[in-house]
């Protein structure tokens, strides 16, 4: 699915050596090995190490993670800043799908219709936030018979990326290509069906529809307990979403970090990558490197 090279705009000859996916829980990462190839791991962190939120600093245990990050990939040797994606956990970033009848053909026109969009959504300015977007191929929908434009949008706080920023050169490390881990997930969804995507990482559930290889919807939610209940209550409307904006039936859900048995009014299956077993904790570092290898 081509929607993270758009996004990330990283360069693929060659990716990025390092790729690291940071989660409450840990960070999973991809580095060089002795004999060429991409190793594949996970580091934990003690709870309460790193707390995703899109308006704190997420880091609440600096040093603990700068270690981890130093032990996964020591800078001995290292004479100039090494290239590295960094993959934020979604609750750290704001993502939305936003649909436009026209959109302007002027970049700066394009970022001010998009901050205005967005300014009141969001629990932070968006003046003092990152915004990247992403035009995507332009959409019919069903029921209308109009031409949409579908643009997706990721708003980062600048206090919250600064700081991932900055244990990164402090490791000699340059994040040139950023992006979220459900964004990044996508890469591994094939279906041109229309399908919802599912994660659930700690008590982020993050939720995607798409269809025809366009993302549709995107929704990021904190759950109080993230049990059976709290995560049906967020996908039942999304399946009315499908089948009442896109005028069809959502045969299949794809989930990962979660299992709701006899619940769901579709085949559920898991996310799938050729390089592992994608988990919550993983899933936006093997949708890169799909990405990035194709």
């Amino acid at each position: 699915m081509p929607l993270l090279d758009s996004i990330t705009q990283f360069v693929k000859d060659p990716p990025p050596n390092y790729v690291f996916e940071f989660s409450d829980a840990g960070i999973a990462y991809a580095r060089p090995s002795a004999s060429g190839t991409r190793e594949l791991g996970f580091a934990s962190l003690d709870p309460g190490t790193l707390v995703p939120s899109p308006v704190a600093d997420n880091l609440l245990r600096t040093e603990a993670v700068s270690s981890t990050l130093a032990r996964i990939a020591p800078a001995v040797g290292a004479t100039k800043r090494r290239r590295a994606a960094l993959i934020l956990p979604d609750w750290a970033a704001r993502v939305s799908v936003l649909d436009f009848d026209s959109f302007p053909s002027s970049a700066a026109e394009q970022l001010s219709l998009i901050k205005f969009r967005l300014k009141k959504t969001l629990p932070f300015d968006i003046e003092s936030a990152a915004v990247s977007y992403f035009v995507q191929p332009k959409s019919v929908q069903a029921k209308t018979g109009g031409g949409k434009i579908d643009v997706v949008t990721v708003v980062v706080a600048l206090e919250v990326l600064a700081r991932y920023e900055a244990l990164f050169r402090a490791q000699n490390f340059h994040a040139g290509d950023i992006t979220t881990a459900g964004l990044a997930s996508l890469e591994l969804v094939e279906d041109t069906d229309a399908v919802i995507v599912a994660k659930l990482t700690g008590r982020a559930l993050t939720v995607m529809v798409v269809s025809g290889g366009v993302l549709k919807l995107y929704r990021c939610v904190d759950l109080d307990n993230a049990n059976d209940e709290e995560i049906l209550q967020v996908l039942r409307p999304t399946i009315s979403y499908v089948e009442d904006e896109l005028d069809t039936k959502t045969r299949k859900i794809i989930a990962t970090g979660f299992s709701v048995n006899g619940e769901l009014p579709m085949e559920k299956e898991p996310l799938r990558s050729r390089f592992g077993s994608p988990n919550p904790h993983n899933a936006g570092l093997l949708g890169y490197l799909e990405g990035a290898e194709n």
